[in-house]
């Protein structure tokens, strides 16, 4: 995969053979466990690639798009040396991973490290701890992530299987976006103007846009099966601005997994994913299949006021050894219409965690803080001296509790482990709405919003309950929300205004789903728990690249406790500089 792989358990031997030597390892790899060390090299650079009958430059990974596939097991040690030979900046986020004390490898830009500059290197250098299934890396600096993705496989610990029949075959499938025009130039004139960037052209299936597409029928990605097996098809929403439904034509989907999580297995035609979210499900291929291919298919979910990629994209599943049939056309799969929320309701709806003795739903019952969000859009004034393009004259913005992220110009993780906060941040997000109105109702006259570097501080092990609350200010729609270095039980959600009397009390409280992004429901709110016993600086922003760039981001600052592993790592001797 144009990465390099090496030093099986090279660590591990290295220890063993001397008391002495293992105990210097230890202390100086305190996240070290007794799994093996991967060792990639990605060398970032500009690449020619044909989509749609355009060729255009893109950043890639060793040249490959999308990226190459990462696979570990549950307690294996993964080293990244990134070489960034681009001349934009970029850094690198291992979505979903907890990074255990270790912010230094998350890799938002200007959150945990100040990005990697042109001609410059850094090391991503950490530990899968408890965790398997299937996440993603990519990009976390401006919108570079549309080509710089790749998935994150993390196998179970040798001797263990999956609380399901052991699939015949496994497959990771990306769905993403593909441009036509250079993002970058599209967001940065977005922001320019402040009006909505343009849209994409075509949604993508492993980086292949498919038949449905003018110039596209020879760039269809295709998924060779036989029949009668099982196979584990591993969803990733890579794509920048838009939720997706999935389904195949006459095959039925069971959901096992979700970010990396078990669940209680649930069969679905059609399914819905947010950007961010993966997704493991089992597909039960036909034994007498009457055709030797059927149609794969995603189409957007939005209820977006303004414009969207209203297309679909297709893949093909083939049957093997059935003797190909002449060419014609497949049917796609029946999917829901773009705003239907009611089928995006009854999906969520299905996720329960496993709640076992060996996989465990440990939820917080009594509640320490609780923090109430707003999550929605907003608007900034017009400078007196351009014409912009948003609502009524002004330009977009979006906001957590009316407050929209301003990038600071260093790295809060550095600024927080050194304590010197003065001018980089503030330790006064609003953990309440500061003007409460009607918040799935007629919107407020004023929808101006404030702007700042400000961050929740939490004491180690707080147990937190988050209320995400939906607004209607420049149209209700839904919001993939992502933390970073920590999962969160989704208790409950529901639509209109949340009640803190009466909504509580429905709370599932004994096997809700473990995730790591969950979309705010249109026109509605979710509550999540979670402990706070990760310490570090942990940025939680909207998974649409387009509300990012208008700053619907917040982050955690979470204090070390008073035991030594329960402190942040001290920062590696190559973290890139401002």
């Amino acid at each position: 995969m144009g990465a390099r792989q090496g030093l099986r358990r090279g660590h591990a031997v290295a220890a063993s053979t001397c008391p002495f030597l293992a105990f210097a390892v230890l202390l100086a790899l305190p996240a070290l466990a007794a799994g093996d060390t991967h060792y990639y090299t990605f060398n970032v650079q500009m690449t020619n690639v044909t989509r749609l009958c355009v060729t255009k430059s893109i950043p890639t990974v060793n040249g490959q798009f999308p990226g190459p596939k990462l696979v570990v097991r549950e307690g294996d040690r993964l080293v990244v040396k990134v070489h960034n030979h681009i001349n934009y900046n970029v850094s690198f986020h291992w979505h979903g991973v907890r990074q255990l004390r270790n912010g230094w490898a998350d890799g938002p830009s200007y959150i945990t490290q100040c990005p990697i500059q042109g001609g410059q290197s850094y090391v991503y250098d950490f530990t899968i701890t408890g965790q398997r299934g299937t996440l993603w890396w990519h990009a976390h600096f401006s919108w570079l992530r549309v080509h710089l993705y790749g998935p994150l496989v993390i196998l179970p610990k040798r001797g263990e299987g999956y609380p399901f029949p052991r699939p015949y075959k496994e497959v990771p499938i990306l769905f993403g976006e593909w441009f036509n025009g250079d993002t970058e130039a599209i967001i940065n004139q977005a922001l320019q103007t402040g009006g909505g960037p343009n849209v994409s052209d075509a949604y993508t299936f492993n980086g292949l846009p498919g038949p449905t597409y003018n110039c596209s029928a020879q760039d269809t990605y295709k998924l060779k099966v036989k029949p009668g097996r099982t196979y584990m098809l591993r969803l990733i929403n890579s794509a920048l601005n838009d939720e997706l439904f999935f389904g195949i034509a006459n095959h039925t989907l069971t959901v096992v997994e979700a970010d990396a999580n078990y669940v209680k297995p649930f069969t679905v035609q059609t399914l819905v994913i947010s950007p961010g979210q993966t997704m493991n499900v089992l597909l039960t291929t036909l034994p007498n299949p009457s055709s030797p291919a059927y149609a794969m298919a995603i189409s957007p979910y939005t209820n977006s006021q303004g414009t969207f990629d209203n297309t679909t994209a297709a893949a093909v599943l083939e049957y093997s050894p059935t003797p190909p049939a002449a060419a014609r056309s497949l049917p796609l799969p029946s999917l829901p219409l773009y705003n239907d929320t009611g089928a995006v309701t009854n999906f969520s709806r299905n996720f329960r965690s496993l709640a076992s003795a060996e996989y465990p739903a440990l939820v917080p019952m009594a509640v320490d803080r609780h923090v109430l969000f707003t999550v929605g859009l907003g608007t900034d004034p017009c400078p007196s001296n351009q014409t912009c393009q948003g609502p009524n004259g002004t330009k977009f913005a979006a906001s957590i509790n009316n407050n929209s992220f301003f990038r600071p110009r260093t790295a809060l993780l550095e600024a927080h482990y050194r304590r010197r906060y003065a001018g980089v941040l503030l330790a006064n997000f609003p953990t309440t709405p500061p003007h409460p109105f009607n918040y799935t109702g007629t919107p407020p006259n004023n929808t101006f919003v404030m702007h700042g570097t400000r961050v929740v501080p939490l004491a180690f092990n707080t147990s937190v309950e988050l209320v995400l609350q939906g607004t209607s200010i420049q149209g209700a729609e839904s919001h993939p929300l992502h933390l970073h270095g920590y999962d969160y039980y989704v208790v409950g959600q529901g639509f209109g205004n949340f009640d803190p009397v009466n909504d509580p009390p429905k709370y599932n409280l004994a096997d809700p789903v473990e995730r790591n992004t969950i979309s705010v429901p249109t026109a509605g709110w979710v509550a999540l728990r979670f402990f706070a016993d990760n310490p570090g600086v942990w940025l939680m922003h909207c998974h649409f690249d387009v509300h990012l760039s208008w700053g619907l981001s917040m982050a955690w600052l979470v204090n070390d406790g008073p035991l030594p592993n329960q402190k942040m790592l001290p920062p590696p001797s190559d973290l890139p500089k401002c």
